[in-house]
C-alpha cells in the first residue's frame, strides 16, 4: 500500500525530526527526565558546616551523630584530643584520647538505631586574639534510640576547646569536657 504524496512527505519529515532529536539526545548524553547534578560547593543547602567557623564544627558533629558517620566525626577531632567526664559513682574524672574517643563513638554509632543531637544555647564563647584558640560552653540534648523500647535522653552541657594553626584553617576539637551531672 502506497501513501498519498502529502502523507509520504509528512512521514519523511517526522522521521527526520525524530532522528535529529534522537541524535542530539545521544550526543549530549543527557537524560531529559533526570535533574542535573548540583556541583556548587558551600551552598546554603549543604548539610555539612564550614569548619573554619566554630559553629561549622558543631554542625558537623551533629551531622556525624545524625548519620552515624565516623569519617566526618573524625575530621572534627584533633590529633591531641582529650575527652573528660566525671564518674560520680567513683568520684573521679575519667579522661581518654583520640583513639579511644573514635572507638567509643564508633561503637555508639553501630549500636544505636537513631541518634539525635541538638546543640542548644552557647553559655560562653571565647576566642583568643590570634584567632587560633577558642573555648565554648554549650548546652546539648542527646537522644539515643537503641530500639523502640530502649531510648535514652541526656540533657547536659560541655566545654570544648578548639584549635587551629592559622585563622584560615579548619577548627579541630582539642578538648571536650562533659560537665553534665548524670
Amino acid at each position: 500500500m502506497r501513501l498519498p504524496g502529502t502523507a509520504r512527505v509528512n512521514l519523511r519529515w517526522k522521521v527526520r525530526v525524530l532522528s535529529v532529536v534522537a541524535v542530539a539526545l545521544t550526543l549530549s548524553a543527557c537524560n531529559p527526565f533526570a535533574p542535573g547534578l548540583d556541583l556548587s560547593v558551600g551552598g546554603t543547602s549543604s548539610l555539612l558546616g564550614d569548619q573554619t567557623t566554630v559553629e561549622g564544627v558543631f554542625q558537623n558533629v551533629r551531622y556525624a551523630y545524625t548519620f552515624r558517620d565516623t569519617t566526618i566525626y573524625g575530621q572534627a577531632i584533633g590529633g591531641d584530643f582529650l575527652f573528660t567526664f566525671r564518674d560520680y559513682e567513683r568520684g573521679v574524672d575519667v579522661t581518654w584520647g583520640r583513639d579511644e574517643e573514635l572507638r567509643v563513638t564508633a561503637a555508639l554509632f553501630q549500636n544505636a538505631q537513631r541518634l539525635d543531637l541538638v546543640w542548644n544555647n552557647m553559655l560562653s564563647l571565647s576566642i583568643d586574639s590570634s584567632n587560633t584558640l577558642a573555648t565554648v560552653s554549650r548546652n546539648f540534648t542527646l537522644t539515643v534510640t537503641f530500639n523502640p523500647g530502649d531510648i535514652v535522653r541526656a540533657d547536659g552541657y560541655s566545654t570544648l576547646t578548639f584549635t587551629r594553626r592559622a585563622p584560615t584553617d579548619a577548627w579541630m576539637i582539642q578538648r571536650w569536657r562533659d560537665d553534665s551531672q548524670f
